[in-house]
């Protein structure tokens, strides 16, 4: 007959190795799920429209990379310039999780519609847009563009110079914590709106119109998320240091990491 304790004891080593059986497959998941959310959020600046000669497209693409990847660790981006928006009508750019617009056409893109189809599907997949300065208007002649970005800036503005940047929404985790900065830009005042509910975070005072313009706003269009911003209309106005934050959050942002 066999000891009491004896029996016992086996019993508790059985409950013991189930126990941390299931801590280590608890524990292996969790590793996995954290390696997938610390995965590089994939970014593609799509760039390289020469029709105006007042954007150096090939500095501030450049300066812009360097920003993203300044990031880290709070931030790690894997970013690629793609000197040629007709980059949009390939199936590329399905493999990003962002795009940064920088160009404006004047004209239609020589596979201009099917860009615009693999736009729309990107964003209805749930991936996310950002614009900056003159991209907000990368479109001027698809009226739906205007509800991608909510609003779009660019036919005049205040003489370049300093001006100050009023955040007026503390609670979006692009602004959260920060306050009211000085930056030296082009201040954009002409509006188009979109017919889609945006959020202003941010706004400056234009001089020629007496009246306050968005500085930086987000939209949700479809599924994806789009950070909209007027401001870095070169190199000098890109380094400043809170238009650098701005542009990491609001790429974290549409990526859906930020929350």
């Amino acid at each position: 007959m066999e000891e009491p304790g004896i029996q016992i004891g086996a019993k508790t080593r059985a409950i013991v190795l189930l126990i941390v059986g299931v801590a280590v497959v608890l524990a292996s998941g969790s590793a996995a799920h954290a390696r997938q959310e610390k995965r590089a959020i994939r970014v593609a600046i799509v760039t390289g429209e020469d029709s105006y000669p007042g954007h150096l497209w090939k500095d501030t693409s450049a300066e812009l990379k360097t920003i993203l990847e300044a990031g880290k660790p709070e931030f790690d981006f894997e970013v690629t310039i793609e000197d040629d928006p007709n980059f949009l009508a390939t199936a590329g750019i399905f493999k990003y999780d962002v795009l940064i617009f920088d160009f404006r056409n004047a004209k239609p893109l020589g596979q201009d519609e099917k860009a615009k189809a693999n736009l729309l599907k990107f964003l209805g997949k749930g991936k996310g847009l950002v614009t900056v300065h003159w991209a907000n208007d990368a479109f001027p002649y698809w009226p739906e563009y205007n509800n991608i970005v909510g609003r779009s800036q660019q036919l005049h503005h205040d003489k370049r110079g300093p001006f100050t940047v009023k955040i007026i929404d503390h609670d979006s985790p692009i602004t959260k914590g920060m306050a009211d900065f000085e930056t030296d830009d082009e201040l954009y005042y002409d509006n188009k709106d979109g017919s889609i509910p945006v959020q202003i975070l941010a706004t400056a005072h234009s001089n020629v119109k007496d009246a306050d313009f968005p500085m930086a706003l987000t939209v949700h269009y479809k599924k994806g998320r789009v950070f909209n911003t007027p401001l870095g209309h070169d190199v000098k106005a890109l380094q400043v240091p809170q238009v650098e934050e701005l542009i990491r959050r609001g790429t974290a942002w549409a990526a859906g990491t930020l929350m």
